[in-house]
């Protein structure tokens, strides 16, 4: 009788282990390290992960009780601004006028670079020639010269 139930014992774990690798693979992957560096500890106003305010711990543990009962990382931002505040995220949300905090930046360092590249073309056009450009170039020819040099040149072609 005893093996029999080490037989069906066995058996059923075996069956058991498929369901709990697939309720742990339906469990997203977040971690408190994942989530710290993107919310803010209310007190100090630095990221989470570098604060150590009794709020920072208070925020730690409702995250880490969150990552536990297996919410996305995305979850577990919307419950943190649902219960501190929208000032908790480090990161404003990309939309209205929060948008021009992503947006603004850009297009200031396109039109640097635009600038940069207009003003340094501007410059070379209108430098004017160095005397070493005119060392390389050399001197110029009068037609008696030109002349000669020609000739010189066919003789020893």
């Amino acid at each position: 009788m005893s093996r029999r139930c080490a037989v069906a014992l066995t058996a059923a774990l075996l069956l058991l282990a498929p369901a709990t690798s697939a309720l742990a693979a339906t469990c997203p992957r977040t971690s408190l390290p994942d989530v710290e560096d993107e919310v803010m500890c209310l007190v100090c106003g630095v990221p989470l992960a570098l604060a150590d305010a009794p709020q920072a711990q208070r925020e730690r543990v409702f995250i880490t009780r969150m990552v536990r009962q297996c919410r996305s990382k995305g979850e577990i931002e919307s419950a943190l601004v649902a219960q501190y505040g929208p000032r908790v995220l480090a990161l404003p949300k990309a939309s209205g006028f929060r948008l021009a905090a992503y947006v603004v930046p850009a297009l200031v360092a396109a039109f640097a670079v635009a600038g940069l590249g207009l003003a340094a073309a501007r410059r070379r056009r209108l430098r004017p020639a160095s005397p070493r450009d005119e060392l390389v170039r050399g001197p110029a020819l009068d037609s008696g010269q030109a002349a000669r040099i020609d000739a010189d040149l066919e003789r020893y072609r």
